[in-house]
C-alpha cells in the first residue's frame, strides 16, 4: 500500500480543545482503518507543524476523503505528501531515460 506523510497544525479551535486531542487521534485512527488504511506512526513535533502522521492507504482517493473528513471537523489543517520507499525510489530512478 502507498505511504503518506501528513503534516498538521492545530487550528485555533483545535488548540483551545487540545485536551480532547487524544480522543480525536483515536477517531482518526478508526477512520483510516475503516477506509482500508493503517496509521503507521504518530508524532507531536516542534517547529512549523504540530503533528506528523505516517499512514498507509489503498490509494490517493482514500487519502483525499480522509483529509476532507478530518478538515471538516475543524481541529487541524493538514498537508499530505505521498511518500516513496527506497525500493520505489530506486525503481523510479532506474526507469528514467
Amino acid at each position: 500500500m502507498p505511504t503518506y506523510i501528513t503534516l498538521a497544525k492545530w487550528t485555533q479551535q483545535g488548540a483551545e480543545k487540545v485536551k480532547e486531542s487524544p480522543a480525536r487521534l483515536d477517531a482518526f485512527k478508526k477512520l483510516v482503518k475503516s477506509a482500508g488504511g493503517e496509521v503507521k506512526g504518530f508524532y507531536m513535533v516542534t517547529g512549523q507543524y504540530d503533528l506528523v502522521i505516517v499512514t498507509e492507504s489503498p490509494n490517493d482517493d482514500v487519502v483525499a476523503k480522509i483529509a476532507l473528513v478530518t478538515a471538516s471537523k475543524g481541529g487541524v489543517r493538514s498537508e499530505t505528501l505521498r511518500a516513496f520507499t527506497e525500493d520505489e525510489y530506486r525503481k523510479i530512478i532506474a526507469a528514467l531515460p
